[in-house]
């Protein structure tokens, strides 16, 4: 397991800890949101427009609340991937899901969708006329000094430093992307971004406006979940709200989250080998708490 924390944005030390390249998983969602939102400062993107020939917008995509399905309900996805298949086209996948037909009015529900991220990647790609890794580094890692983040693009790149090569998986089965690096790198990212670091103090808001999703998940530490543009928000056990991204693979699953009480500020990474995203959480939980009670 690995742990990464930063306390009023200061990282904490820890002797010794290797920092390997691991994948982020859906943090990755929460950089390409980002991402996004830059773009929208830029005037080169608008949250609120309806998309060329889509009936949804950008936030709407950005907030899973678009109408869109997602090839993780596909049972052959599953299996192809467990069999360590290469990963289908995006027409492919597209056509297996029925992706272009929408399964609610958008706006008028949420459903979580790695296709939606799919199709903001497309937006990000066409807004600045560069491939996804580039605009990326140049809206967001460069500004934010995170150097050592990048995308898989070989089946040796997720696990390699860590857990070495043997779950042979294709990142490309990630359609929106999927970023690797230490989770150091992840946490300040976090950190920064919320800090306000990156966007204007409006676009922060607006990315951080929470869409509620029930009440408490079983065996999960949130009280009341919710969803904002890329980013996991709500309150976790104790009061404190939390905001960032959980999100697992194949053998390994990361969560990244910061919290504040008053002028203190703390930000937890921890990935960990496994799929149980409870105990992940629980633990972020106990971090953050630990290092904001250590501030107070």
């Amino acid at each position: 397991m690995l742990i990464s924390i930063i306390s009023n944005g200061q990282s904490l030390p820890s002797p010794g800890q290797f920092e390997p390249a691991v994948p982020w998983w859906s943090f990755t969602k929460t950089v390409l949101a980002a991402t996004a939102l830059t773009l929208v400062r830029d005037r080169l993107l608008d949250l609120d427009a309806l998309l060329p020939e889509k009936a949804f917008t950008l936030r709407q995509l950005l907030r899973h609340e678009a109408g869109l399905a997602d090839y993780g309900e596909l049972p052959e996805y599953h299996a192809a991937v467990a069999n360590h298949e290469a990963a289908w086209s995006p027409a492919e996948m597209m056509r297996r899901l029925d992706g272009h037909q929408l399964r609610y009015a958008p706006g008028a529900g949420w459903r979580y969708s790695n296709v939606g991220y799919m199709l903001v990647v497309r937006l990000i790609e066409s807004a600045t006329d560069l491939p996804l890794d580039e605009a990326v580094r140049r809206q967001v890692l460069a500004p934010l000094d995170i150097s050592t983040a990048r995308f898989a693009t070989e089946r040796t790149d997720p696990h390699q430093d860590y857990l070495g090569n043997s779950l042979k998986y294709d990142p490309s089965w990630v359609y929106h992307g999927l970023l690797i690096g230490p989770i150091s790198q992840a946490a300040l990212l976090l950190d920064r971004l919320l800090a306000g670091e990156l966007l204007p103090a409006n676009l922060l808001r607006d990315m951080q406006e929470t869409r509620g999703l029930g009440g408490p998940i079983a065996g999960r530490p949130w009280i009341s979940p919710g969803y904002a543009l890329g980013l996991m928000r709500g309150v976790v056990n104790g009061g404190l709200t939390l905001t960032g991204h959980t999100g697992c693979g194949p053998g390994s699953v990361m969560a990244v989250y910061r919290g504040a009480v008053g002028e203190a500020a703390a930000c937890c990474a921890v990935f960990s080998p496994g799929s149980n995203e409870g105990d992940i959480e629980a633990l972020v939980v106990e971090q953050i708490r630990r290092a904001l009670k250590s501030t107070c």
